[in-house]
């Protein structure tokens, strides 16, 4: 990499801290191409990018975002993970880590708060965004399931009293016509 390319890679970098609200700092000593390629397709499948990147060149992209406290971390053979979503990024490392002993995930950093090993771990075992949402409105329209049942049972119960007076007028018609014959 020459300087024109090592600059834009740092701002390219610096962009993505910019845009996406978790980014995972993992070691990737003695994966094997196939691993990482498994790795980078699991990643995409769940919304995130996997990427190795030289330590120096992250560490000056990290600098001045509210990602700068995972800089520490960056020492020896290391990738980032990030994404928008992260339970997703954070499911899916774990998952690969308990598959492949030579993926080791160092930390990582939610919005300004950085986090350990233990803090991805149990950021893994959220729901994810879209469990969440699907949650979320199933409570929102359970409400509304519910007084929609309400505001129905008043006209049901009408409508029930109806067809039972109408059934006992039928009855009165019918008994009341068949006493008249007789007499």
């Amino acid at each position: 990499m020459d300087r024109t390319e090592k600059r834009e890679f740092v701002a390219t970098l610096g962009s993505v801290f910019a845009d996406t609200s978790f980014v995972l700092v993992a070691q990737n000593n003695g994966l094997t191409v196939a691993a990482v390629d498994d790795l980078r397709r699991r990643m995409r499948a769940a919304g995130a990018t996997y990427k190795v990147a030289k330590n120096r060149l992250a560490t000056l992209a990290l600098d001045g975002t509210r990602f700068q406290g995972i800089s520490p971390l960056l020492k020896g053979p290391t990738a980032l993970a990030w994404s928008k979503d992260p339970v997703a990024v954070a499911k899916t490392a774990v998952e690969f880590a308990r598959g492949n002993d030579k993926f080791v995930i160092l930390g990582g950093a939610i919005g300004t708060q950085t986090l350990d090993v233990n803090g991805v771990k149990a950021l893994s075992e959220l729901p994810s965004l879209e469990t969440l949402r699907a949650q979320l409105l199933g409570l929102i329209q359970t409400p509304a399931t519910r007084i929609a049942g309400v505001l129905q049972a008043p006209a049901g119960q009408l409508a029930r009293v109806f067809k039972a007076y109408a059934d006992a007028s039928e009855k009165s018609g019918d008994g009341s016509a068949e006493g008249a014959e007789a007499a």
